[in-house]
């Protein structure tokens, strides 16, 4: 996949959001704006949440929002929010979110090797710090380009 997932239009930095919900309402509502999901993927999201619990809290102070790709899914996207104050998922070991990443796959394959590139930019400590920490998209977009997300 070449083309780069991650750019300005789908990223929003130090987001102020009271609950999880509208956490995750802020990743998605950048990829509706992107026409790259619909309404419906969203609520296919927080359906999975209360259904089947925080399983998306994949990682300290990171959720990866997710559904299947026929709840509402036109092409592969992504976005990426931080959270001005971190929220209570409800993740008993990666609680609180501080970082919301909304995937969007169009097939059950095709985000593999985004997914990859996202899982060695999560296990780098130096740079997840300047993610969280990030008060601007510029900032946000400098670490994630280095990864070729």
């Amino acid at each position: 996949m070449d083309k780069r997932l991650i750019t300005e239009e789908v990223v929003r930095v130090k987001a102020k959001c009271s609950d999880w919900k509208e956490a995750i309402h802020e990743g998605a509502e950048l990829l509706v704006k992107s026409g790259d999901i619909t309404r419906e993927y969203e609520n296919a999201i927080l359906a999975n949440f209360k259904d089947l619990g925080p399983y998306m809290v994949i990682a300290p102070r990171i959720v990866l929002s997710h559904a299947r790709p026929e709840n509402g899914v036109n092409s592969t996207a992504m976005s990426m929010v931080t959270l001005e104050t971190p929220i209570e998922f409800g993740s008993e070991l990666n609680d609180p979110v501080t970082l919301v990443v909304t995937l969007a796959a169009s097939d059950n394959t095709s985000h593999m090797e985004t997914l990859s590139k996202l899982m060695e930019l999560f296990m780098n400590a130096e740079d997840m710090d300047k993610i969280f920490e990030a008060s601007s998209k510029e900032q946000l977009l400098t670490i994630i380009n280095k990864y070729k997300i």
